[in-house]
Protein backbone atom coordinates (compact mmCIF):
# COMPACT_ATOMS: atom_id res chain seq x y z
CA UNK A 1 0.00 0.00 0.00
CA UNK A 2 2.77 2.22 1.04
CA UNK A 3 4.47 2.03 -2.49
CA UNK A 4 1.41 2.27 -4.28
CA UNK A 5 0.63 5.57 -2.50
CA UNK A 6 4.29 7.24 -3.14
CA UNK A 7 3.59 6.23 -6.82
CA UNK A 8 0.76 8.17 -6.79
CA UNK A 9 2.27 11.17 -5.12
CA UNK A 10 5.13 10.54 -7.53
CA UNK A 11 2.37 11.10 -10.71
CA UNK A 12 0.94 14.05 -8.73
CA UNK A 13 4.03 15.90 -7.90
CA UNK A 14 5.27 15.36 -11.73
CA UNK A 15 1.77 16.52 -13.11
CA UNK A 16 1.94 19.96 -10.89
CA UNK A 17 5.83 20.59 -11.89
CA UNK A 18 4.59 19.88 -15.32
CA UNK A 19 1.54 22.34 -15.13
CA UNK A 20 4.62 25.19 -13.20
CA UNK A 21 6.41 24.97 -16.43
CA UNK A 22 3.81 25.03 -18.94
CA UNK A 23 2.23 28.10 -16.92
CA UNK A 24 6.11 30.16 -16.83
CA UNK A 25 7.02 29.30 -20.21
CA UNK A 26 10.17 28.97 -21.63
CA UNK A 27 12.95 31.51 -22.25
CA UNK A 28 14.14 32.51 -25.56
CA UNK A 29 17.87 33.60 -26.36
CA UNK A 30 19.44 34.99 -29.56
CA UNK A 31 22.34 36.71 -30.30
CA UNK A 32 24.63 38.11 -33.39
CA UNK A 33 28.44 39.40 -33.41
CA UNK A 34 29.23 42.39 -34.80
CA UNK A 35 32.61 43.65 -34.92
CA UNK A 36 33.78 41.17 -32.67
CA UNK A 37 31.33 41.96 -29.69
CA UNK A 38 27.64 40.53 -28.72
CA UNK A 39 24.24 41.62 -29.08
CA UNK A 40 21.76 39.15 -27.45
CA UNK A 41 17.90 39.30 -26.72
CA UNK A 42 16.89 37.23 -23.94
CA UNK A 43 13.00 36.50 -23.14
CA UNK A 44 9.79 34.64 -22.62
CA UNK A 45 7.80 32.36 -24.83
CA UNK A 46 4.05 32.24 -24.68
CA UNK A 47 1.95 30.41 -26.54
CA UNK A 48 -1.39 31.34 -28.23
CA UNK A 49 -2.48 27.88 -27.41
CA UNK A 50 -5.24 27.99 -29.93
CA UNK A 51 -5.73 32.26 -29.82
CA UNK A 52 -5.23 34.66 -32.17
CA UNK A 53 -2.58 37.13 -31.96
CA UNK A 54 -5.66 39.82 -31.92
CA UNK A 55 -6.93 38.09 -29.22
CA UNK A 56 -3.89 38.10 -27.39
CA UNK A 57 -2.71 42.11 -28.24
CA UNK A 58 -6.13 43.84 -29.63
CA UNK A 59 -6.47 44.13 -25.93
CA UNK A 60 -3.55 46.33 -25.51
CA UNK A 61 -4.85 50.19 -25.99
CA UNK A 62 -3.08 52.78 -28.16
CA UNK A 63 -0.15 53.92 -26.51
CA UNK A 64 0.18 50.61 -24.72
CA UNK A 65 3.42 48.50 -23.63
CA UNK A 66 3.90 44.82 -24.92
CA UNK A 67 6.55 43.32 -22.94
CA UNK A 68 7.23 41.21 -25.59
CA UNK A 69 7.10 37.53 -23.71
CA UNK A 70 6.22 36.66 -20.57
CA UNK A 71 7.21 36.48 -17.06
CA UNK A 72 10.32 38.86 -16.40
CA UNK A 73 11.10 41.69 -19.12
CA UNK A 74 12.72 41.00 -22.56
CA UNK A 75 16.32 41.72 -21.79
CA UNK A 76 18.59 43.23 -24.84
CA UNK A 77 22.19 43.29 -23.75
CA UNK A 78 24.77 45.07 -26.46
CA UNK A 79 28.39 44.86 -26.23
CA UNK A 80 28.73 47.61 -28.86
CA UNK A 81 27.11 50.73 -29.17
CA UNK A 82 24.48 50.47 -32.00
CA UNK A 83 22.79 52.58 -34.33
CA UNK A 84 18.91 52.07 -35.43
CA UNK A 85 18.52 54.79 -37.53
CA UNK A 86 19.73 58.40 -35.99
CA UNK A 87 18.57 56.95 -32.41
CA UNK A 88 22.27 55.73 -30.88
CA UNK A 89 21.75 53.03 -28.32
CA UNK A 90 24.78 53.01 -26.01
CA UNK A 91 26.81 49.60 -25.08
CA UNK A 92 24.98 48.02 -22.00
CA UNK A 93 21.73 46.01 -20.95
CA UNK A 94 18.49 47.24 -21.22
CA UNK A 95 14.32 45.55 -20.90
CA UNK A 96 12.80 46.38 -24.20
CA UNK A 97 9.50 46.84 -25.22
CA UNK A 98 6.99 47.14 -28.22
CA UNK A 99 4.41 50.40 -27.86
CA UNK A 100 1.15 50.03 -29.79
CA UNK A 101 0.55 53.06 -31.91
CA UNK A 102 -2.72 54.42 -32.86
CA UNK A 103 -3.15 53.06 -36.19
CA UNK A 104 -1.78 49.45 -35.16
CA UNK A 105 1.90 50.54 -35.67
CA UNK A 106 4.79 49.34 -33.57
CA UNK A 107 7.94 51.43 -31.78
CA UNK A 108 10.83 49.35 -30.41
CA UNK A 109 11.43 50.96 -26.98
CA UNK A 110 14.49 50.99 -25.01
CA UNK A 111 13.98 50.90 -21.00
CA UNK A 112 16.98 51.83 -19.05
CA UNK A 113 15.65 49.18 -16.21
CA UNK A 114 16.56 45.12 -16.61
CA UNK A 115 15.30 42.33 -15.00
CA UNK A 116 11.83 43.44 -13.74
CA UNK A 117 8.62 41.58 -14.19
CA UNK A 118 7.17 41.96 -17.63
CA UNK A 119 4.08 44.22 -16.59
CA UNK A 120 6.84 46.60 -14.35
CA UNK A 121 7.26 48.83 -17.43
CA UNK A 122 8.39 52.11 -15.43
CA UNK A 123 8.24 54.74 -18.44
CA UNK A 124 10.07 57.27 -17.21
CA UNK A 125 12.89 55.04 -18.00
CA UNK A 126 12.81 54.76 -21.47
CA UNK A 127 15.30 56.31 -22.83
CA UNK A 128 14.85 55.91 -26.98
CA UNK A 129 12.38 54.65 -29.74
CA UNK A 130 12.51 53.19 -33.00
CA UNK A 131 9.43 52.58 -35.61
CA UNK A 132 9.35 48.83 -36.54
CA UNK A 133 8.49 47.70 -40.08
CA UNK A 134 5.52 45.10 -40.13
CA UNK A 135 4.85 42.45 -42.62
CA UNK A 136 2.18 40.42 -43.49
CA UNK A 137 1.38 36.73 -44.89
CA UNK A 138 4.31 35.06 -43.20
CA UNK A 139 3.98 31.96 -41.29
CA UNK A 140 2.02 31.78 -37.94
CA UNK A 141 4.05 31.34 -34.78
CA UNK A 142 2.83 29.91 -31.86
CA UNK A 143 5.55 30.62 -29.41
CA UNK A 144 6.98 34.24 -29.60
CA UNK A 145 10.17 33.96 -30.97
CA UNK A 146 12.26 37.39 -31.31
CA UNK A 147 15.41 36.93 -33.84
CA UNK A 148 18.65 39.07 -34.33
CA UNK A 149 20.08 38.15 -37.65
CA UNK A 150 22.95 39.44 -38.94
CA UNK A 151 24.17 41.21 -42.55
CA UNK A 152 27.43 41.95 -42.84
CA UNK A 153 28.11 45.28 -39.82
CA UNK A 154 24.16 45.45 -39.82
CA UNK A 155 21.67 43.63 -37.72
CA UNK A 156 17.72 43.14 -37.06
CA UNK A 157 15.84 42.23 -34.74
CA UNK A 158 12.38 40.49 -35.49
CA UNK A 159 9.53 39.66 -33.16
CA UNK A 160 7.07 37.29 -34.26
CA UNK A 161 4.01 35.34 -32.81
CA UNK A 162 0.98 34.21 -34.92
CA UNK A 163 0.31 36.98 -37.69
CA UNK A 164 2.30 39.46 -35.78
CA UNK A 165 5.98 40.17 -37.50
CA UNK A 166 7.64 43.67 -36.35
CA UNK A 167 11.36 44.43 -36.85
CA UNK A 168 13.58 46.80 -36.90
CA UNK A 169 17.27 46.93 -38.44
CA UNK A 170 20.46 48.17 -36.71
CA UNK A 171 24.07 48.51 -37.41
CA UNK A 172 27.29 48.65 -35.90
CA UNK A 173 27.38 52.38 -35.14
Amino acid sequence: MRKIAIAVLGVLLAGCLASVAWAQGDRGTSSITLKGKTVSVDYGQPSLHGRTTDEMLGKLPAGGFWRMGNNTSTTFKTDIELAFGDVKVPAGVYSIWMQKGDDGSWKLVFNKQHGQWGTDHDKSQDFASVPMTGATGGESVDLVTITLSKSGGSGTLKVQWGSLEESASFKAA
